[in-house]
């Protein structure tokens, strides 16, 4: 049976709750986030937060499809001004720049989807392995740009993820050995990525911005020089000059 709301004053709870719940992680963090602290805000009834949400679980999912999706969009803004395979490698640089911006400007969204802030939370399988791949459009679709106009390097021991020619039927439905190839670049690169910014969050360059920078510029040479063919692109250098 549905709760009846103690307030229908306020337009659109669901979004208004979300917005406390976000307010609550920013203050205190995810683990402590409470249904019953956000209806007091909010000066509804608690049982009223449950005609949206079944549990705390169901909107800390809520919350991390949208971060997900907000994720995703900004990557895909991003991207969207590098048109082309002439902009390939720009592309691939402003991408990973704007990864560590969007970290730094929403720490607590990035801590939520990629650390584990909340004991004994897990987000429904389905629903992360779509979002995931949502997110990650920009730079799955950057990765396999790269291959398709020849520009891909993949490491020869990256190989050994594939079956022998004989065998490709065993590769999963759906999936071919250029996917497998791509999509397991993309993963070393963001996860590469994803360790510096990690521990910038963390605090491990704590009074050292200027060095946490540096290093992330560095590793952006090195993901570049090593997945990258400049041979392709008539031998120039394939790093912009860094900010």
């Amino acid at each position: 049976m549905v709760r009846p709301l103690k307030s229908r004053q306020i337009p659109n709870l669901q979004e208004a709750i979300k917005a406390v719940a976000w307010k609550q992680i920013s203050e205190t963090g995810a683990a402590s986030l409470s249904l019953r602290s956000i209806a007091r805000e909010l000066n509804i009834s608690a049982p009223a937060i449950y005609n949206y949400f079944a549990d705390r679980d169901a909107l800390v999912t809520s919350l991390m499809v949208d971060a997900f999706a907000v994720y995703g969009q900004y990557h895909n803004e991003v991207a969207s001004g590098y048109p082309g395979p002439e902009r390939l490698v720009e592309r691939m640089f402003a991408l990973a720049r704007a990864f560590r911006d969007w970290a730094l400007d929403f720490p607590q969204r990035y801590e939520l989807l990629f650390g584990n802030p909340i004991p004994g939370y897990r987000f429904p399988e389905h629903e992360f392995h779509a979002a995931l791949h949502q997110s990650n459009c920009a730079l799955l679709q950057l990765i396999g740009e790269l291959h398709s106009v020849g520009m891909l390097q993949v490491p020869d021991s990256m190989l050994a993820m594939l079956p022998p020619p004989d065998r490709m039927q065993d590769l999963p439905a759906g999936q071919n050995p250029v996917e497998l190839l791509t999509d397991a670049v993309a993963v070393l690169i963001w996860s590469r990525l994803h360790g510096l910014v990690s521990l910038e969050l963390a605090g491990m360059f704590a009074g050292r911005q200027g060095s946490a920078q540096a290093l992330y510029e560095v590793e952006l040479e090195l993901i570049v020089r090593q997945f990258v063919n400049s041979n392709r692109m008539g031998g120039s250098d394939v790093q912009p000059s860094i900010r």
